[in-house]
């Protein structure tokens, strides 16, 4: 069975998807840009970074998790000198727990977002 996961404390789907989705006692988040929750793309690497991580935990609280519980997440940057600030960011919020992860450089990102992040997260 397959839950849709939404909440108003993140930004609404742009687009015909969900924020995110569980099934069977596992979270799938759609990727997260720096849309605040009014929909407002903030400015520069370090507050995008910091509102999608922000976003993320919005929607993982909303289908009973946590960044706490996320084993694997997707980073895509539209400029890997970005790299290093992003990684940090990460840290904070993530702490000791280090998940699985890929990051990618791409083209561009919806919105010309400098960030995107996309998680997998156990239901508490």
């Amino acid at each position: 069975m397959l839950e849709i996961i939404a909440t108003q404390n993140a930004p609404q789907a742009i687009g015909p998807y969900s924020q995110a989705i569980k099934a069977n006692g596992v979270i799938y988040t759609s990727g997260q840009i720096g849309l605040n929750p009014q929909g407002i793309l903030v400015e520069g690497i370090e507050a995008q970074t910091r509102q999608v991580l922000n976003n993320l935990s919005e929607v993982l609280k909303a289908g009973g998790s946590s960044l706490q519980q996320v084993f694997k997440t997707t980073i895509f940057l539209s400029n890997m000198e970005d790299f290093a600030l992003v990684n940090a960011i990460y840290a904070e919020f993530f702490g000791e727990h280090k998940p699985a992860r890929s990051t990618v450089a791409v083209k561009t990102l919806p919105k010309n977002a400098l960030v995107e992040i996309e998680c997998v997260a156990l239901a508490e």
